[in-house]
């Protein structure tokens, strides 16, 4: 049984959750969102960079050089990828 478009009615899916329909309708949880996204990707930049620099630092037996690496490479990646997400405008 084909059911054209103009028969079809615009009600939710039953899998979507509440949350979901909660933020649309309440600007300020979407941006209380973006701004815990934000925070995740500069903290998870700084860790996993950070982390890594320390590890090849401690493997080749340099005192912090790679850990700054690391950290500044991390934190330029976050800062980037919240710029991707968040700061383009389209036009």
């Amino acid at each position: 049984m084909d059911q054209s478009p103009e028969n079809q009615s615009e009600k939710p899916r039953a899998d979507q959750s509440s949350s979901s329909s909660e933020l649309s309708r309440n600007p300020g949880r979407r941006e209380e969102g973006a701004l815990w996204s934000i925070f995740g990707y500069l903290l998870s930049g700084l860790l996993v960079w950070g982390g890594i620099g320390y590890f090849v630092d401690r493997w080749l037996g340099y005192d912090r050089a790679f850990t700054l690496v690391g950290l500044l490479l991390g934190m330029g990646s976050a800062l980037y990828l919240v710029w991707l997400r968040f700061g383009r405008h389209s036009g």
